[in-house]
């Protein structure tokens, strides 16, 4: 419930701060005395958009913070939803700059407006005549239907259920989406990967194919340049190996006369044990070079077959084009298996599809239960309530589309009078009817649901006597089971009330402030004679608001 408002900044109001208790609460005052205001700036707190004509001062922001004491809600889940830390004293404070800008914050957690939404909406209801558009919606509706029910864990179980179907049908669609595509890429792919595979890659040495092509493309040359090399080195007697043999044999001699001959004759030996192991390999790569046009013409094959792959696929190595050739046999793997993946999900589907229609089900035959019993008590409720030929009709019909709430339908048809012909709830209800009916769901509801505080704004504009005496007996009763705040006009109403509230106007330094103030017992006697009589309070109008009160 809500313990208590704090408003600064706002519209007529400079600074106040409003303590609530449990039962209920009844709020007076005058016409443009600021009970709207009061509202606007608990829909501020409650979430939403601001306004910056509502700031009293421009220079100054305006702060509007609301306590709760929601141990009783269960909302521990819907504060883990929005990523706050649950507290059994919650605190809601919104702050609107100066500059336009507007802050909101849960337990001095910044939140989004969204999320201060969320939490709000599950803490107050608030209803005035003009709201009870919602009461002609088949969602509200249907959520009255589900609590007289025990829809609610059902529910839950239809909506996972609902949920993995859309999951599923969403990840068949795209299954199907690539195999459309799959086909259609399927024999280019094909023809590239093949392509690939022929070329036999993971066989090939691109560096070393070019080399041996270089070799065996230039024979003759190679040859006439090592037999060049051969004979220069190794004719007798006057190649390079036979001159510096008989140079290491001379320096020989005097190696031994000192360790600096004896070092160049190391050196020299060293060079010739070179040269003679390089004039060996010689040797034999001449012996080995032959010329040979088919093993020439095979290699070139390959390598100009290399070479149109690299540039068709703009890569240069052949381990790019091993790298490509996998990427396409993936490709064609997922085009092969596609189809079995789809059969698979499609039985999937079908199995969560029997699965949320049998919830379905169950939920419509739980809610068929249930209709008898909102239907009696609405029109007993409303009998009360001056409307003896009230008349309601629920049309529930399965349909063959998942909804949000299951496969029903709703039509709700009413009639008020004898006789006439039952119409849909918004064209054929009043604004007095509606509020009436609104007042019954509520209080139907509160003997099912854990409901958060209910705010009534003036539901009973149009109404008085002894109608009036029973909307009080109803709200009353409700306050037993929540918290329940009612604005209104009426005496009979108002002396219903655990505590009253009057919300009034006073003029301080030539300005304009609201306030409220919590009535005693004769100021609540003064107050009730003065909304029976006007201004001028008679004796018989003290004594009808004492009556009242007794």
């Amino acid at each position: 419930m809500v313990i208590s408002l704090a408003i600064k900044n706002y519209a007529l109001i400079d600074d106040i701060r409003v303590d609530f208790n449990a039962g209920l609460t009844i709020i007076t005052g005058e016409t443009g005395a600021g009970k709207s205001i009061l509202l606007g700036a608990l829909a501020l707190v409650l979430g939403k958009r601001a306004d910056l004509k509502v700031m009293r001062s421009a220079t100054e922001k305006c702060v509007i913070e609301a306590e709760f004491s929601i141990a009783t809600y269960a909302l521990e889940q819907v504060f883990q939803d929005n990523d706050l830390d649950y507290e059994a004293h919650t605190i809601l404070r919104r702050e609107i700059l100066p500059s336009g800008k507007s802050r909101a914050f849960v337990n001095d957690t910044p939140v989004t407006l969204q999320q201060m939404q969320h939490l709000g909406e599950r803490l107050i209801d608030v209803h005035s005549q003009n709201d009870t558009q919602t009461l002609s919606t088949e969602g509200y509706q249907m959520e009255v239907i589900d609590a007289l029910a025990d829809n609610e864990v059902l529910l839950r179980s239809y909506s996972e259920s609902l949920n993995n179907f859309k999951a599923v049908i969403q990840k068949l669609n795209e299954l199907r989406s690539q195999k459309e595509q799959a086909v259609k890429e399927h024999d280019y792919h094909n023809f590239l990967y093949t392509e690939l595979k022929d070329a036999g890659l993971k066989n090939l040495d691109q560096l070393r194919l070019e080399e041996t092509f270089e070799k065996l493309n230039n024979t003759e040359e190679i040859k006439g340049v090592l037999s060049q090399l051969e004979a220069i080195i190794g004719d007798e007697p006057a190649g390079v190996l036979n001159s510096l043999g008989e140079a290491r044999s001379s320096l020989a001699k005097i190696q031994r006369f000192s360790s600096e001959y004896e070092l160049l004759w190391g050196r020299l030996n060293s060079v010739v044990i070179e040269l003679e192991d390089m004039y060996s390999d010689m040797q034999s790569a001449l012996n080995d070079i032959e010329p040979d046009p088919q093993q020439l013409m095979q290699i070139n094959t390959a390598l100009q077959t290399l070479y149109k792959l690299q540039q068709k696929h703009t890569v240069s190595t052949v381990e790019e084009l091993i790298a490509i050739e996998n990427d396409l046999a993936s490709k064609l793997e997922v085009s092969s298996n596609i189809e079995q993946r789809i059969e698979e999900l499609e039985k999937e589907l079908e199995d969560v599809k029997n699965a949320t229609s049998e919830l379905a089900i169950r939920l419509h035959e739980n809610r068929q239960k249930a209709i008898p019993v909102l239907k009696e008590k609405l029109e007993v409720l409303l009998k009360d309530l001056g409307l003896p030929n009230a008349q309601f009709q629920f049309n529930l019909k399965l349909s063959e589309t998942f909804r949000s709430n299951g496969t029903d339908i709703l039509e709700l048809l009413f009639t008020a009078n004898k006789g006439m012909a039952l119409g849909p709830l918004h064209k054929v209800a009043s604004g007095g009817e509606m509020s009436r009916i609104m007042l019954s769901v509520k209080a139907v509801l509160t003997q099912y649901k854990n409901l958060p505080t209910l705010i009534f704004d003036e539901i009973d504009t149009g109404v008085s006597g002894e109608i009036a005496h029973k909307m009080a007996g109803i709200m009353s009763d409700m306050s037993k089971k929540m918290q329940v705040i009612s604005i209104t006009h009426l005496p009979q109403i108002a002396a219903k009330g655990d505590y009253h509230k009057k919300v009034f106007k006073a003029e301080e330094n030539n300005r304009t402030h609201t306030r409220m103030k919590d009535l005693t017992e004769d100021a609540r006697i003064l107050e009730i004679a003065q909304m029976i009589g006007g201004n001028t309070v008679s004796d018989s109008a003290l004594a009808h608001a004492r009556q009242l009160l007794n």
